[in-house]
């Protein structure tokens, strides 16, 4: 066979397309360096937003025993057989976010609220949209995104729609459920291929027409009304966008699911745990490159029969034996569930005997940690695909942009990019 080839291959027939298995010998996730002579795996990043902070006594590592000797803390235990394959960092915060009750909103932006003037909500783009930029241009998918939906303010998310925001600082829109996002990955289509044609010339030609009047009305408007009707030429563009896209993989099948269609109804433990299973999919079968996820925290907590409040759970002091004990029990569950996940990456092989971890970059944390402050950003990083130094605790000056771990991140997976947010800079400490 020739290895030339598009990557993706297909028998066809007079009536019928039929996808051909991932084959090495044609290339799937292998590409051939003309400089190294040698086979390259696509990378990839996920990115895992949690609401409420975690525990500050119990999650950190003792800030003393630093690089590659420390003690697991109790919040992360379920994680030590994984240890050198993940990386906690210490001492980054974003500089102009303090509101505590936003844990995933400028997590992935580090955006300043209030840069605009006149505007009391402003945001940018997220570091996973700058990396689906580069890498969704080979896959499907260019991200996708996973959602807690009705549950983000119960969360401690804050505003947004999913981990998400695009170019123009606007919310992405995530999958709410396990279900959905199932369906939205590896379901068929079943209409007529000539209908899905037509259907897609119509909304072209809709958004054609709408345009041409938009434009007509720009003429004469105020300068307030004006960047209102810019907004929404964006929002023409990017839809104008994914129809090209879905032009393109139009008569590609969906790959086969490698997991079962999950049960309708789950939620807290067993949701995040069906949607792990989902990105893990998704990945396998190159659907995406760049996966988010913001979690549900409220549904968790009463799935491990926990009857504190979310909220109220977040300001435990010390001497509020109840409210600390649910807050390192939700740490611990949320440890698992990662454990799980990096158990599936590391099973998951790829045509040349790596693993999905050693293509994939993990990133787990939120913008808050206890009592909503925002200071000190529970960070941890893990897999190999960024070739970031893993197994360590990394205690940074206080201070650090966490911007700069996103750099470091979007840097070693091969994104050109030169700065991130408020980033000064790579983190030379995590980079290998």
């Amino acid at each position: 066979m020739n290895p030339t080839l598009s990557r993706r291959h297909f028998l066809r027939s007079s009536t019928s397309l039929i996808a051909l298995p991932f084959l090495e010998s044609v290339g799937f996730r292998r590409f051939v360096s003309a400089a190294a002579g040698s086979a390259v795996n696509p990378k990839r990043l996920v990115f895992l937003g949690l609401g409420w902070g975690l525990t500050t006594e119990t999650w950190f590592p003792d800030p003393t025993q630093t690089g590659s000797d420390y003690t697991i803390p109790k919040g992360l235990e379920p994680l030590a057989r994984h240890k050198a394959d993940f990386t906690v960092l210490q001492g980054l915060t974003h500089r102009f976010v303090n509101a505590g009750h936003q844990g995933s909103t400028f997590w992935l932006t580090g955006a300043n609220q209030f840069a605009v003037p006149g505007k009391s909500f402003h945001n940018t783009i997220s570091a996973d949209q700058v990396a689906a930029a580069h890498f969704g241009l080979k896959t499907r998918f260019t991200s996708l995104q996973l959602d807690c939906g009705t549950y983000a303010g119960n969360s401690g998310h804050g505003p947004g729609l999913s981990l998400a925001w695009d170019a123009s600082g606007k919310p992405v829109a995530g999958h709410k459920t396990p279900v959905e996002a199932f369906h939205r990955l590896f379901s068929s289509d079943d209409m007529p291929l000539d209908k899905r044609k037509a259907l897609l010339r119509r909304r072209h030609s809709v958004l054609d027409t709408v345009l041409e009047g938009a434009h007509d009305m720009q003429r004469g408007l105020g300068k307030n009304d004006t960047a209102k009707l810019e907004e929404y030429f964006d929002g023409i563009r990017d839809i104008e966008t994914r129809l090209s896209k879905d032009e393109q993989w139009l008569e590609v099948p969906r790959p086969k699911a490698p997991i079962t269609e999950p049960k309708p109804g789950l939620a807290g433990y067993q949701e995040i745990k069906l949607m792990y299973d989902i990105i893990a999919a998704a990945l396998q079968t190159d659907s995406t490159r760049v996966l988010g996820y913001r979690q549900p925290v409220d549904t968790l907590l009463t799935s491990l029969d926990i009857k504190v409040a979310p909220h109220d759970m977040s300001h435990y002091h010390s001497t509020m034996a109840e409210k600390l004990d649910a807050s390192q029990r939700r740490d611990i569950a949320q440890s698992e569930l990662l454990a799980g996940l990096i158990d599936k990456l590391k099973a998951t092989k790829e045509a040349d005997g790596s693993s999905l971890l050693d293509h994939t970059t993990i990133a787990y944390g939120t913008n808050t940690r206890t009592e909503h402050n925002g200071d000190n950003c529970p960070t941890l990083i893990a897999g190999h695909g960024a070739g970031l130094k893993m197994g360590q605790n990394l205690v940074l000056t206080r201070g650090t942009p966490l911007c700069n771990a996103w750099l470091s991140l979007l840097k070693g997976s091969g994104v050109p990019v030169e700065r991130h947010g408020d980033s000064t800079g790579v983190l030379k400490e995590l980079m290998a």
